[in-house]
């Protein structure tokens, strides 16, 4: 998967933004305004940042090398993938993505959850 590929991807999702908040070398997407992935767009190689259940993020990094600790972010509960080093399939990126969006959109305001539905 490559960052164009990604991109899109995030975007097909409902209540979905795309932003800029930390300088033009770290695109940042967010859902009903919670940030739920982070990539840098200045990086060698392609890599992100997705927020992920702390039980499952030390598995996941326990059976894969290229995820690691979120980079920059809280340990506990990011992971960054490292998807360059070609061992990530597409459908496990898209699964922690989803998985990413779904703990995000989980922590929501019923108010906002409500008008998440109705974008679907």
């Amino acid at each position: 998967m490559n960052i164009e590929t990604f991109r899109l991807y995030c975007l097909e999702k409902p209540g979905v933004t795309e932003e800029l908040p930390f300088g033009p070398s770290t695109l940042v997407f967010k859902v009903m305004g919670k940030i739920f992935a982070l990539t840098g767009l200045d990086a060698p190689e392609f890599s992100v940042n997705l927020k992920c259940d702390p039980a499952y993020a030390e598995d996941l990094r326990a059976a894969n090398q290229s995820i690691i600790p979120g980079y920059h972010m809280s340990k506990k509960h990011w992971n960054t993938l490292n998807i360059d080093q070609g061992e990530l399939s597409t459908s496990l990126i898209k699964e922690l993505t989803d998985h990413s969006y779904d703990l995000v959109v989980s922590t929501h305001t019923k108010a906002l959850k409500g008008a998440l539905k109705e974008m679907r």
